[in-house]
């Protein structure tokens, strides 16, 4: 059965999405954008500055789904500008250090609300799966 995951540590959906859904083992998140909880964009910022807090959003929605950044199974990176690549890939590994997990970055025709990098993941849910 699908359970809706919503964290106010993480910006609230700014459309008709849920931050993440799950079905108890897998948590799917919605893509997550350099926005703050208090609804600062940091459309302007540079690339890893915007990574940075995208990456933030998503542990915060995995967090209350009870899930962590080792249990991701698979991100996508959405670019506004494919050039960012180097730059947020530096940031990105900083937050997936070790073992980290599969990934497909593309670049987008336009991203919501004009940033220049948004993330999604797909993890599993450890407490949740039966022994």
């Amino acid at each position: 059965m699908k359970q809706i995951i919503n964290t106010d540590e993480a910006p609230a959906a700014v459309g008709a999405y849920s931050q993440a859904t799950s079905t108890g083992e897998l948590v799917f998140t919605a893509g997550q954008i350099p926005l703050t909880t208090d609804g600062e964009l940091l459309d302007d910022a540079p690339i890893a500055e915007q990574t940075e807090l995208a990456l933030d959003n998503l542990f915060a929605v995995l967090k209350e789904a009870g899930a962590t950044p080792e249990d991701v199974l698979k991100t996508t990176v959405f670019l506004a500008d494919i050039d960012d690549f180097e730059e947020m890939n530096e940031t990105y590994a900083s937050y997936f250090d070790e073992e980290p997990p599969a990934r497909s970055a593309v670049q987008a025709g336009a991203l919501p609300k004009g940033v220049g990098v948004e993330v999604e993941a797909v993890a599993v849910v450890p407490d949740a799966i039966p022994e």
